[in-house]
């Protein structure tokens, strides 16, 4: 069972502990027996589509959408909530970490900038595990460096046109709709940059190519060719779209954190048991102070990731702007996790290496956290540029 040791710490409040007692009961029921590992792309859609169901109808969803009135836990998101959720999902199952953290993000520019109209039309079936959400703002030559955006929305009297491609989009081929970021031409860069609700059937709207990945995940290219979408339709204000993206980054940049915690946990959990059991020279693995060693060593990382995790968490929830934490955050807890993952699969010897080995999957899922909502490059230059200012 994944460890709740930290909650005592004084980042957190009874009702978060009360959550995590709850949530740990729903996870062991749901994940508790061995699922089959059937890693093709029409199972990993379907299971992804089931687990946000799932996710749903037991009310598991419901933390990551800001508001009560559309299904949501509080009015106001509760990052170490979110966080909580991630890392106990991640500890069971990457894809149901990845299938929560996607209805938040996908959603969570309408949670937070949206009108009242369009939070009522989306998020309550986001909730609900009805229709799954989508992020779309990276684009072929447009990663990390957000500015050299290519896709446009052009304004004509009926609404935007929007042409052309976002890539690396999560959830793309199986999402019902899609937050758009394209360029409007307000002013140069980030600043002439809108955001949209972009439904998936619409005319226009094609999936290019399903990308496959080493850890399995619904993934795909988005083509817009003269997608019609309607001024009601627009997130915030013209212009306004990447500080739309920023806000709703910020919220879910930390939870990244926590699910790298999530897998870094189980492994060394895994360890653990695998060092007591492991026979060797007479003795066991664990008998050899190079175990002990290395034990430490994860637990060491371990421990430095999850205190900067949720001291970012707490930050946020106490209102205070946490651009730099959370960027260490990110940092440290992706970066430490791939540490101790690679620790796993070592200790584990040829095991760690057989395909459906727990570590094995660990060792594939926790590579794209240290790219994905800002590498850890990225997250370098923001804390060196907040530290000059």
């Amino acid at each position: 069972m994944n460890s709740a040791a930290h909650l005592a710490w004084p980042f957190f409040e009874a009702s978060h502990r009360d959550f995590k007692d709850r949530l740990q009961t729903w996870t062991q029921r749901q994940f508790g027996a061995p699922h089959a590992h059937d890693e093709s792309r029409e199972a990993i859609d379907r299971e992804c589509v089931a687990l946000v169901k799932a996710m749903g109808q037991d009310g598991w969803l419901k933390p990551a959408i800001a508001g009560k009135l559309y299904g949501g836990t509080s009015d106001v998101i509760d990052t170490r909530t979110i966080c909580l959720l991630r890392e106990e999902l991640a500890w069971h199952h990457g894809l149901a970490d990845f299938a929560f953290a996607m209805q938040g993000l996908g959603s969570g520019a309408i949670s937070l900038k949206g009108t009242s109209q369009q939070q009522a039309d989306y998020l309550p079936r986001v909730a609900r595990g009805e229709a799954l959400a989508a992020f779309a703002l990276s684009e072929p030559e447009a990663g990390s460096d957000v500015a050299a955006m290519q896709c446009s929305a052009v304004e004509t009297p009926e609404g935007y046109r929007l042409n052309g491609l976002k890539t690396w989009i999560s959830n793309g081929g199986i999402a019902d709709f899609y937050v758009v970021f394209a360029r409007t031409g307000e002013a140069p860069g980030a600043r002439g940059i809108s955001a949209f609700i972009v439904d998936a059937h619409v005319p226009g709207l094609e999936i290019a190519e399903r990308i496959d990945v080493i850890a399995p995940h619904p993934l795909a290219t988005l083509h817009f060719n003269n997608v019609l979408v309607t001024h009601t339709k627009r997130i915030g204000a013209a212009g306004e779209g990447f500080k739309v993206a920023m806000a709703t980054l910020d919220v879910f940049r930390t939870s990244v954190a926590a699910a790298s915690l999530g897998f870094a946990r189980r492994a060394l959990d895994e360890s653990i048991a695998w060092a007591k059991q492991r026979k060797m020279f007479g003795g066991t693995l664990a008998d050899f102070q190079i175990t002990q060693s290395k034990l430490a060593q994860m637990a060491t990382l371990l421990d430095a990731a999850t205190l900067l995790t949720y001291r970012a968490a707490w930050l946020r929830d106490q209102g205070q702007r946490i651009t730099q934490e959370a960027a260490m955050a990110k940092m440290t807890a992706t970066e430490n996790a791939q540490q101790i993952i690679d620790m796993a699969v070592q200790m584990h010897g040829g095991m760690g290496v057989k395909k459906g080995c727990i570590v094995e999957s660990l060792y594939r899922e926790i590579r794209a956290l240290r790219i994905y909502e800002g590498a850890t490059e990225v997250q370098q230059l923001i804390i060196g540029r907040d530290l000059l200012k």
